[in-house]
């Protein structure tokens, strides 16, 4: 089993920047993958930023060069540095871990709001 707790959203105005954080508890030594994924009100939930066990990160094309997703394993953190933010960044955004055994966990999700 694994604990995901998000915090660090809120509201911001366009340009502006949010450090996401999602605190792991339980199982961590088998996690695998971290993501951070968001969901707009109506629209899917999209993965956003990712970050392999060995560092390997990907991200969607819309945040390249203004995101950074990044893990400390002595913390047992995961975070999401929000730069240049735009209002169509506005999503609830959720922690997401999936261990080596395929199993999936989800955080509640932290609400980013970019006013223009």
């Amino acid at each position: 089993q694994v604990q995901l707790v998000e915090s660090g959203g809120g509201l911001v105005q366009a340009g502006g920047s949010l450090t996401l954080s999602c605190a792991a508890s339980g199982s961590i030594f088998r996690i695998d993958t971290m993501d951070w994924y968001r969901q707009a009100p109506g629209k899917q939930r999209n993965m956003v930023a990712s970050i392999t066990s060995d560092g390997t990160t990907n991200y969607v094309d819309s945040v390249k060069g203004r995101f950074t997703i990044s893990r400390d394993n002595t913390k047992n953190t995961l975070y999401l540095q929000m730069n240049s933010l735009k209002p169509e960044d506005t999503a609830a955004y959720y922690c997401h871990a999936k261990l080596f055994a395929g199993n999936n966990y989800w955080g509640q999700g932290t609400q980013v709001t970019v006013s223009s």
